[in-house]
């Protein structure tokens, strides 16, 4: 059995968007070039969803390990140049990841952080 309970409807008019481990998801298909990802389909709404939708690696064409190594470059403060040359990818690839991760990052601190609720106090945390 696939562990879903990390994922959640991506459909805004869903009412269980964004609801994880509603246990409203379940395994519609796969696809890939070896069938190695998972779409997932609602069974309220009936939309259906990458597993990798919302994440730096939706639409990749790189190797998983070669965008994550791509990614940690980076992250360790390598610069384009440099990193394209560790991965053996074109700078414009890494710069490509690079926004794409950026993007991502900034999305979940909205979500998480910047519209965290109130204290107790009334105070924003």
């Amino acid at each position: 059995m696939d562990d879903l309970a990390r994922f959640c409807c991506l459909n805004p008019a869903c009412q269980d968007h964004g609801r994880r481990g509603a246990n409203n998801l379940r395994v519609h298909s796969r696809c890939g070039a070896r069938k190695q990802y998972r779409i997932l389909q609602c069974r309220t709404c009936g939309a259906r969803a990458s597993e990798r939708r919302g994440t730096p690696l939706f639409r990749s064409h790189l190797p998983e390990d070669k965008a994550v190594s791509l990614l940690e470059h980076l992250n360790e403060g390598c610069g384009v140049r440099q990193t394209g040359r560790l991965v053996r990818v074109h700078r414009d690839t890494v710069m490509r990841y690079g926004r794409l991760a950026g993007q991502h990052a900034h999305d979940a601190h909205e979500e998480l952080v910047a519209f965290s609720p109130e204290d107790p106090r009334g105070a924003v945390r």
